[in-house]
């Protein structure tokens, strides 16, 4: 194999922030934040918004994500138009 050439693979952990479920898992995502894990290690993190925990399909509600309110909340508090 060619070196220098092939992403970075490691352990990640997903934060699901519409239920506060984190999983961890080995990805090649890039990020910037880290957060420690149960074991007491500092795992990179990156945040999504859907995950198995809360999506419709997979736990049989009807949840909605409400993506649109939050940016309208921030620019509001923030007087950005």
């Amino acid at each position: 194999m060619k070196k220098d050439i092939h992403p970075k693979y490691r352990e990640v952990i997903f934060w699901d922030l519409s239920s506060d479920y984190k999983f961890i898992t080995r990805s090649t995502i890039e990020t910037n934040e880290t957060i420690q894990w149960e074991d007491g290690k500092e795992y990179p993190v990156y945040k999504v918004e859907v995950s198995s925990q809360s999506h419709p399909f997979y736990t049989g509600k009807n949840v909605l994500v409400d993506t649109a309110g939050r940016v309208d909340k921030f620019r509001k508090r923030y007087g950005q138009k």
